[in-house]
């Protein structure tokens, strides 16, 4: 495992707290890829989250956001009676229990949560509040003197 010591970047820095430890989460490796998913940018503030879900249905899955963080879990149901009485000669579709997380940037909202033909599409879009916005401020001559 590969250690970095950002501890000079930190000298220069004010408020990246959670830096240190996102990109300590980040290096980590994954037990599992599964389920895949792609993160695609699909404008200049809005990202979309693609997760591949075969076989689970929109009660089968929790999307929560707290704070700055995603977590998408997968969990089936009990089977049917039908489902309970085949016999797999392969079964090659994974319906296994998943739970993926994802550290979002501030000020990153998550929209919308469709799942369409085995996909799971979760857009987020970055609202910046006016109070974190850049704003101009004038310099006053002083007229003490």
């Amino acid at each position: 495992m590969r250690t970095y010591d950002f501890s000079p970047m930190f000298r220069s820095v004010v408020g990246f707290d959670r830096l240190n430890h996102m990109l300590e989460t980040a290096l980590q490796t994954e037990e599992s890829s599964y389920p895949p998913y792609n993160i695609e940018k699909t404008g200049n503030d809005s990202y979309r989250i693609t997760m591949a879900v075969a076989g689970f249905t929109p009660a089968d899955i929790d999307v929560v956001a707290k704070e700055n963080t995603l977590t998408i879990s997968g969990q089936q149901q009990a089977g049917s009676d039908d489902e309970k009485a085949r016999t797999y000669i392969y079964r090659g579709i994974a319906n296994r229990a998943f739970e993926r997380r994802f550290q979002l940037a501030d000020h990153i909202k998550v929209g919308d949560a469709k799942l369409s033909n085995g996909l799971l599409s979760i857009d987020l879009v970055r609202e910046v509040p006016e109070a974190a916005k850049p704003r101009s401020i004038p310099v006053k001559a002083d007229t003490t003197h």
